[in-house]
This record gives C-alpha cells, structure tokens and sequence, in this order.
C-alpha cells in the first residue's frame, strides 16, 4: 500500500514538473519573440511592422484564455486585455496598436508600447493572474 502511495506521488510530481516546465518554455518563447519585434524595430524603424507584432503577439496569448480573443475588436478586445489586472495607462497603450494597425502613419510611442505589452504579458503569462470572464469590468 505504501510502495503504490509513493508511485502515485512520483507520478504526480513528475507530471507538475513537466507542466511546469512546459508553462516556463513558452514564456520563454513569448519573451523572446517580444525581443525579437524590439530588435528588428531598431533595426529598421517600421512602426507598422512593430505594432502588427505586437498586436498579434498579444492576440496569441490572449486566446490561450479565451478562445474569441482572436477575432474581438473595440471593447471586447479590451474587455479581454483587462482580465489581466493591469492599469488603465497600460490598457490605453495596448489598445493604440490596433489604431496604428490600420492607420500606418499614425505616430506613436513604441518605447511605451512594448513596455506596456511587456507588463501585460508578464502578467498575463501566469494563468493564475487572469481574471474570470465573468467578472465585473474593472474599467467600464
């Protein structure tokens, strides 16, 4: 009886290990894409390539949560950015990169948008950080 209690709690624990380190690599994964826009951003200066990866970037890790992410527009999509708990600031700032998506020569701040991505991805990153679809809108 001992001998199966422990290889159930080897398996458990090998199994949380390996989702662990799962979860880890594609954070990973996630954050070097990020550096990735950054640097082909310094390189040659297209804010509309910056902000389309940026966007979609943060599209793809949104719809691991919630599967419409990937097609809302206006106040879903920012009802859906603000299930993870970050300030109204960081909120505004994600939500200009759709209006630089389709407007290309619209300026705007790539310094404070891939910060503003950064925090929200951070965060978002951590399932436990999502707050649930049900809950009231921390911003309306």
């Amino acid at each position: 009886m001992l001998a199966a209690l422990l290889l159930i709690m080897l398996l458990v624990g090998a199994w949380l290990w390996r989702r662990q380190r799962r979860s880890a690599r594609q954070r990973a994964q996630v954050v070097a894409e990020l550096d990735r826009l950054i640097r082909q951003h310094q390189c040659d200066d297209d804010q509309a390539a910056l902000a389309t990866g940026l966007h979609q970037l943060l599209r793809r890790v949104a719809r691991r949560h919630d599967a419409l992410a990937i097609q809302q527009r206006g106040e879903a999509w920012r009802w859906t950015l603000a299930r993870v708990p970050v300030d109204a600031v960081t909120l505004d700032r994600l939500m200009q990169l759709d209006q630089v998506i389709y407007r290309p020569q619209m300026l705007f701040d790539h310094a404070a948008a891939t910060t503003a991505v950064r925090q929200w991805l951070n965060l978002a990153l951590k399932p436990a950080a999502w707050k649930s679809a049900t809950a009231e809108h921390p911003h309306g």
